[in-house]
């Protein structure tokens, strides 16, 4: 990854924020209690091949249970504040606040997985053209963050969405399918999925469109 740089501008704007993101970079802080945002740029981006999710037999078993509730957009903000519970987060007050208004402005959304009216797990990001930003994810349950994930990639399908990007490649990302790609095959991507009219519909996808995953897409058992 190059070396961070600081944003050099006195304020960001959901505007400026969504021109960043068409140009290929993204803002994080060092940690919740720092006020200062920087632009990142990484070498090597992590992205979800939206033909190539893996879904586990234990992972297909969880969503056959149905213990879970997706929905779409229902909490945005505790959706939001639930990825930044956690010991260490780059989710400041200003963050908060800039996505909170994409939010509002049709661009953020978040994928919750609900169970017994708890907000148990979820992801949010940014849809744009044809690429989603995902942004951060947590989990309070078993498998419920992988379960926001393949719902996720199955929403983005249905909407015509053609790059996934996930900014980093972590372990558990990896585990479901992503991998790294170069910061020029990355742009070239982006450049695509921005000329791409898709819609970010407000109905999560059927539990079979999640499962046509495991059998039309996943590569691994």
């Amino acid at each position: 990854m190059d070396p961070i740089t600081p944003a050099l501008l006195p304020a960001i704007t959901p505007e400026l924020l969504l021109n960043a993101y068409a140009s290929g970079v993204f803002p994080m802080a060092e940690s919740e209690e720092e006020s200062e945002i920087f632009w990142v740029d990484p070498r090597q981006r992590g992205v979800f091949d939206l033909d190539r999710f893996h879904i586990s037999r234990s992972l297909a078993k969880t969503l056959k249970s149905q213990r879970f509730d997706i929905r779409i957009n229902h909490d945005f903000a505790a959706t939001l504040r639930g990825c930044a519970d956690r010991a260490q987060t780059w989710i400041n007050a200003e963050i908060f606040e800039l996505y909170s208004a994409l939010h509002e402005m049709g661009y953020a959304h978040s994928i919750e997985v609900w169970r017994e009216n708890r907000l148990v797990g979820g992801t949010y990001g940014v849809a744009l053209q044809g690429a989603w930003f995902g942004e951060s994810m947590f989990s309070r349950e078993t498998d419920a963050s992988k379960v926001a994930l393949a719902y996720t990639v199955a929403h983005l399908r249905a909407g015509g969405f053609t790059l996934f990007d996930t900014q980093f490649l972590t372990p558990h990302l990896a585990s479901l399918g992503a991998i790294e790609i170069s910061r020029a095959t990355y742009r070239k991507q982006l450049g695509v999925a921005l000329g791409v009219t898709a819609d970010f519909a407000p109905r999560p996808p059927s539990l079979y469109e999640v499962l046509q995953l495991r059998t039309q897409t996943s590569y691994r058992g």
